[in-house]
């Protein structure tokens, strides 16, 4: 069977990965899939629902075995000369992302890793698309807003996943000159806007927990502040945006932060975590510097379940331009729906289901 779109994926059946496949799976689009060995079970699985669910055959998806972290990215010989010629669109989406991960592993996946899927891309003859997932977080340490447009800068990063990311989105950049390429930026992704459905509990879920514990006591004092914006974004709104403009042929080398963009303070999101557990907000606002401070301190993770890794996002005064991301989506309908569209749905979820 001819098939109009031929799809290399990396990162599934990773959460977003896998609701990436899932919105692109029609009978006129095949797959193949890198899948690490240890998770081809589990990739299986994953594929029967998204076959069954899109109606489509499972005869469309081919898992092939690898590891972006080797060279020809673990393939077979024979089968990386057949998935090349016939591949037409690439979505890169594997990476560590974890806030404390060691150094050794973020170079070896994000950067090394990268750098092999490049190599990879570069030797399709029939590219249409290079789709590369980075984050908004390659800012790093810099303050002020950040423009879709800016990239390089000097002013380090708080741990080796920014820095990792950020030079992997340099070797991906230095791309756009000899193939279509377009990069996403993401901010934090949470829960999908209409079940509340995510993967894991991080940044704002520690939030969410802290305050299950006694709403109507914790709700009390405000642990936010007004001067720092939390960007969060829900996880249908950056497949939806990824799977639109990747076939936007006026996205084609862009780099476009999915974002939201009119984010709340942190003082804002507690207050609207609050009202939907318990009916009322917050009564006093605890100094910024003092909470920093307090969540630091050693035993501090237990009772606010926010590892130390994540502390300095709820401080950080870092805004994120969406200007080319607005005017590319807009046509297409897609646009990020406001935190307090979706909240009851992403505390309802972890509410009714405490472990993942």
């Amino acid at each position: 069977m001819k098939y109009r779109h031929t799809i290399f994926l990396t990162g599934f059946p990773g959460f977003i990965a896998a609701r990436l496949v899932a919105r692109l799976a029609n009978s006129d689009t095949k797959f193949f899939l890198l899948v690490q060995p240890t998770f081809v079970e589990k990739a299986m699985r994953e594929l029967e629902k998204i076959a069954a669910a899109n109606n489509v055959s499972l005869k469309n998806f081919a898992l092939v075995e690898g590891d972006i972290t080797l060279e020809n990215l673990g393939i077979d010989e024979k089968d990386l000369a057949a998935v090349q010629a016939e591949t037409t669109d690439v979505y890169h989406l594997a990476a560590v992302y974890d806030l404390s991960v060691e150094k050794d592993l973020a170079f070896r996946v994000n950067v090394e890793g990268t750098r092999n899927v490049n190599d990879f891309v570069v030797n399709i003859k029939n590219l249409h698309r290079y789709n590369y997932i980075s984050t908004c977080y390659v800012a790093g340490k810099r303050t002020g807003e950040i423009l879709e447009t800016e990239l390089e800068h000097g002013a380090g990063f708080r741990n080796f996943y920014e820095e990792t990311k950020y030079l992997a989105e340099l070797e991906v950049e230095r791309l756009k000159e000899k193939i279509p390429v377009t990069v996403y930026r993401p901010s934090v992704v949470v829960g999908d806007s209409e079940t509340g459905e995510t993967a894991k509990y991080d940044g704002i879920y520690s939030l969410i927990n802290y305050l299950r514990k006694a709403p109507n006591l914790l709700r009390i004092v405000n642990v936010g502040n007004s001067a720092v914006k939390l960007n969060l974004v829900p996880v249908d709104f950056v497949v939806e945006a990824i799977s639109t403009l990747a076939r936007d042929p006026l996205a084609l080398g862009k780099t476009i932060q999915l974002a939201d963009p009119e984010p709340l303070t942190t003082r804002e999101l507690f207050n609207s975590i609050a009202r939907w557990m318990g009916g009322r907000q917050s009564r006093v606002t605890i100094p910024a510097a003092l909470v920093q401070t307090s969540l630091m301190l050693p035993l501090a993770p237990r009772i606010s379940d926010l590892p130390h890794a994540a502390v300095p996002y709820f401080f950080l005064k870092q805004t994120y331009d969406t200007s080319e991301s607005t005017a590319l989506l807009s046509p297409h309908g897609v646009s990020c729906p406001p935190f307090n569209s979706y909240v009851d749905k992403i505390v309802d979820f972890a509410i009714h289901h405490p472990v993942l």
